[in-house]
């Protein structure tokens, strides 16, 4: 740390249960349950982020000179990319055949989310800025012998400091439903256009008409039963979409339910009584964030249903400002998710790799924000001045 900052100490902890949760939470803050205490210790205890699994934790701690937790950060020595939604296979494929060692790598995340937040978690009051907490980050990766640090899906203000601070800053997207105060379903299917409307209202009638029970769940009200059914889920998607092992365990559902209480939600579909489809949701301050789907059944609009449309009444009736729905899918746009800019910083040791990235991401950057301007015509809202 520079001679005129105030003393301060930044350690390395293998567990997230050697940071008291109390400490920790304190600089986290409670708007965005991906980056408590309570869910990086369901990740750890159920054994989905761990050594074994490529995720190893290093969980950084930065104390001032009485000992007191001013900022602190999810963080994880990596072997491999996956997981994290931000991709760099790119970077590790040209550094490797370059000759250089890109894994390990640290990662600063909320791992397999891909999730917006809050990274770099400051204690309010403690005089101390995001600058502090990165350089600290810095100077572990050198001392470690790693390639690289990076900060993914942070927040705007968070990847404005680490741009100043000398970070590579790179851009992204998603789609994002916002409130704009409606008081129901039916005042947000206004604001649409008359085709786009009449499409939503078919897709849930005929979702409601297929014969599936459909029920939003909220904590306690979520069971073991339906835990074990929500994995058969994730699974099935998991195998699916990508053919290989799932990251999450069987045990991390039943912990994070406990861990995080009323802020799971479950949006599931019965048919005869039993669990065949759901859609894993947690909410935040301002925001209901969608996690993880998946189905046993082959039903029409019932994923629109499950992840959107339920998603939309929960954030109305509670009165959140957005949703956000996870990561890709251009469909989501026509059910009124629009693109939003998602934020990553990367701090990378080698001068020539650090070179290539950042000409890579100079040239990135505006052909994402050119992306999103496209993307943003596709919206299904009334233009000012057409009649509804």
């Amino acid at each position: 740390m520079p001679d005129s900052a105030p003393p301060l100490t930044l350690s390395l902890h293998p567990g997230i249960a050697e940071i008291p949760a109390t400490e920790w939470d304190a600089c986290a803050g409670d708007g965005n349950p991906f980056v408590s205490h309570a869910f990086m210790l369901a990740l750890e205890a159920s054994g989905s982020a761990t050594g074994r699994t490529g995720w190893l934790p290093q969980h950084a701690a930065l104390r001032d000179a009485g000992g007191q937790l001013v900022a602190c950060c999810p963080m994880y020595a990596k072997s491999h990319s996956q997981g994290e939604y931000v991709f760099d296979y790119g970077w590790a494929d040209a550094y490797e055949r370059a000759g250089g060692s890109y894994y390990p790598k640290l990662q600063v995340c909320a791992p397999f989310s891909p999730v917006p937040g809050p990274r770099l978690l400051v204690r309010p009051g403690s005089g101390i800025g995001v600058a502090a907490l990165a350089q600290g980050l810095v100077q572990a990766c050198e001392q470690l012998d790693l390639s690289s640090v990076h900060v993914t899906f942070c927040e705007e203000a968070e990847w404005t400091a680490l741009g100043e601070a000398g970070w590579l800053r790179r851009l992204g997207t998603q789609f994002h439903w916002h409130n704009r105060g409606y008081a129901s379903f039916e005042e947000f299917l206004g604001a649409l256009s008359s085709r786009k409307r009449k499409a939503i209202r078919r897709e849930r009638r005929d979702a409601a008409a297929s014969g599936y029970g459909l029920k939003t769940l909220r904590g306690a009200e979520i069971t073991e039963r339906h835990w074990k059914a929500f994995h058969r889920f994730y699974r099935s998607t998991t195998d699916k979409k990508w053919g290989r092992s799932a990251y999450l365990t069987p045990r991390f559902w039943p912990l994070l339910g406990e861990a995080l209480g009323d802020r799971v939600v479950l949006m599931l579909a019965e048919r005869d009584g039993e669990p065949v489809a759901g859609a894993l949701n947690l909410l935040g301050r301002e925001a209901l964030y969608g996690r993880n789907w998946g189905s046993v059944v082959d039903a029409p609009f019932l994923h629109f249903e499950l992840c959107y449309y339920r998603a939309i009444d929960f954030a109305i009736e509670h009165g959140l400002a957005r949703v956000e729905a996870g990561a890709q899918g251009e469909h989501k746009i026509q059910r009124g998710y629009l693109p939003a800019p998602t934020y990553s910083a990367h701090w990378i040791r080698h001068p020539g790799l650090r070179r290539a990235v950042d000409d890579f991401l100079r040239r990135e950057r505006p052909a994402m924000l050119r992306e999103m301007e496209a993307l943003a015509e596709l919206s299904p809202f009334r233009k000012e001045g057409e009649a509804g």
